[in-house]
């Protein structure tokens, strides 16, 4: 068998309403994007949602959008794709790498107050995965100190949190905004592109001008006047507009969404059934606040792994099943060389280096599973 590790779930549906759009003559943020804007904001319960050209625009965007820059400081985990780190670096502000939970992979609410200093201005806690961070504890701490909570639920689209006794989609917002992708590897994808969530009006405002070169009144506003419209420039900004191609891909992934959702649940539950004996292995843990969607599926190997992370990655792909390395950490690349020195992260790096994400997608069938399956307990379970 050849097994990939994820690949998305379209069909006639995407390309039904794509030809739809370019039929219309209308492709770039236009009806569509609206329409799906209105979709994401009704399924997460936001009052504002703000189609973008990616996660890491949105979270670009939603730095500026709260006047954080030069001089400031951010508390991210250095466990998360690097782009959580590269936004703050834009912004012209400082990424301070916080440690995680050794079990969830999410920032550890316990380091926080160590790691807030005069400068620090806000928090930007990782969905990691499509596991809910423990926004309640970060969330205490960041009203105490006055911090601004960016979400980046870039893999955490249909995940849940329990809020106050009741279940929650992440992106309600619980923290001032939060930041989602449609990367194809996420559960719905437009190809590229990603949206904001908030329930502030001026927040939500400042970032559709932000979106759009700074224009004081939108495209779709001035084609639609009865009048003449002069619009104005109000601030320097961006083009981070999404086409009208992709917010209707995203209206054909929404519909699509809670079958997703549920495919990905089963498939986690089945691995960590099987897995769950094995001493080599140790499955994700889910906290009993949250209901993960499943982006991917993260196992660890233990002390007790007759085999390496590495060479297990190797021996899986002979048999022809991808997979991929743990969550990278960002204070290990090359890019951030200069960080490094000062920072001490073991259980991030421990993390990182002992884990490994399998395949996953709405289209696994129980044969293709069960093969993945097979190949885990066999190398797992060598002498």
């Amino acid at each position: 068998m050849k097994i990939p590790i994820t690949k998305p779930y379209m069909d006639a549906c995407e390309s039904d309403l794509i030809a739809e759009v370019i039929a219309s003559g209308w492709v770039t943020q236009g009806p569509r994007v609206e329409e799906f804007e209105r979709v994401f904001a009704e399924y997460v319960g936001a009052k504002h949602a703000i189609a973008m050209t990616s996660c890491t625009t949105g979270l670009h965007a939603a730095l500026l959008a709260y006047d954080i820059g030069e001089g400031d400081e951010v508390i991210v985990p250095s466990m998360s794709f690097i782009a959580s780190a590269n936004v703050i670096r834009h912004a012209n502000a400082t990424p301070v790498f916080a440690e995680v939970d050794r079990r969830t992979f999410n920032l550890d609410p316990n380091v926080l107050e160590d790691a807030i200093t005069p400068r620090t201005k806000a928090i930007m806690p990782v969905h990691q995965i499509g596991m809910p961070a423990d926004l309640a504890a970060i969330l205490e701490i960041a009203r105490r100190r006055r911090l601004v909570v960016i979400e980046d639920a870039a893999c955490a689209t249909g995940s849940e949190i329990l809020w106050n006794g009741v279940w929650e989609r992440i992106g309600k917002p619980h923290g001032e905004i939060a930041a989602f992708s449609f990367h194809p590897r996420k559960l719905i994808t437009t190809g590229e592109g990603g949206m904001l969530t908030t329930n502030d009006d001026q927040i939500a405002e400042r970032h559709r001008r932000l979106r759009l070169h700074g224009m004081s009144v939108s495209d779709r506003a001035r084609h639609g006047a009865s009048k003449m419209v002069l619009e104005e420039y109000v601030e320097v900004a961006y083009n981070y507009r999404m086409t009208d191609m992709q917010g209707a891909m995203g209206l054909a992934q929404m519909e699509k969404l809670p079958t997703i959702l549920a495919k990905r649940r089963e498939l986690a539950a089945n691995y960590s059934a099987a897995l769950a004996g094995i001493e080599a292995y140790e499955p994700p843990y889910e906290p009993p606040y949250t209901r993960s969607n499943f982006q991917s599926y993260a196992v660890g190997l233990t002390t007790d792994a007759p085999i390496s992370r590495n060479d297990l990655m190797d021996a899986l792909l002979e048999r022809g099943i991808s997979t991929r390395r743990g969550i990278m950490t960002s204070h290990r690349e090359p890019a951030y060389a200069d960080a490094r020195r000062d920072v001490k992260l073991p259980i991030t790096e421990r993390a990182s280096d002992q884990t490994l994400l399998l395949p996953m997608y709405t289209q696994m069938t129980d044969a293709e599973q069960r093969y993945v399956i097979d190949a885990l307990i066999e190398l797992g379970t060598k002498s």
